[in-house]
């Protein structure tokens, strides 16, 4: 019998691995089932859900070219049809507000939120961003001036 995706089998667990479980299917033909795709719910470690020897029913998921055959337990299991897969995520946009991250309007990520009792003009936060700037280049200076090959190093 060719193995198809879409269809669904009875195999034996022949082997656990931290990734998932292999499976034997029909004519010693073996697939694994990804750790993803054991259980609905989050699965930690394969051997709380699957013991060697184990009769599982398995849904073919992929067939690659090499002969892999990828299978799932989970996508096996008929569901009623009003219950999802997976449980819908909240829709998560770009531009949400604050509150939705359960922090304050003025959250700063993180850090307390200090408010500046004296708002700074834009020219004295100016005059703060050159002084700090010719500090910086001063500094720079004085640290490559005496090491060779530095651009405008003096020779002596």
């Amino acid at each position: 019998m060719a193995i198809e995706v879409g269809t669904k089998l009875e195999g034996k667990v022949t082997g656990i691995t931290h990734f998932g479980a292999f499976v034997e299917l029909s004519a010693g033909v073996t697939g694994l089932v990804h750790i993803s795709e054991i259980a609905d719910n989050y699965v930690k470690d394969v051997n709380d859900h699957l013991k060697l020897e184990d009769k599982v029913l398995v849904k073919v998921i992929n067939v690659d070219k090499d002969g892999k055959i990828g299978l799932s337990i989970r996508q096996a299991v008929d569901k009623p049809p009003g219950e999802q897969q997976r449980p819908e995520r909240p829709e998560r946009g770009f531009n949400r507000d604050r509150e939705d991250r359960g922090g304050h309007r003025n959250d700063r990520g993180g850090r307390p939120f200090k408010p500046t009792a004296n708002r700074l003009t834009f020219e004295d936060k100016m005059s703060r961003f050159l002084k700090d700037s010719e500090e910086r280049i001063s500094n720079l200076k004085k640290n490559t001036e005496g090491k060779r090959g530095g651009r405008g190093a003096r020779r002596v």
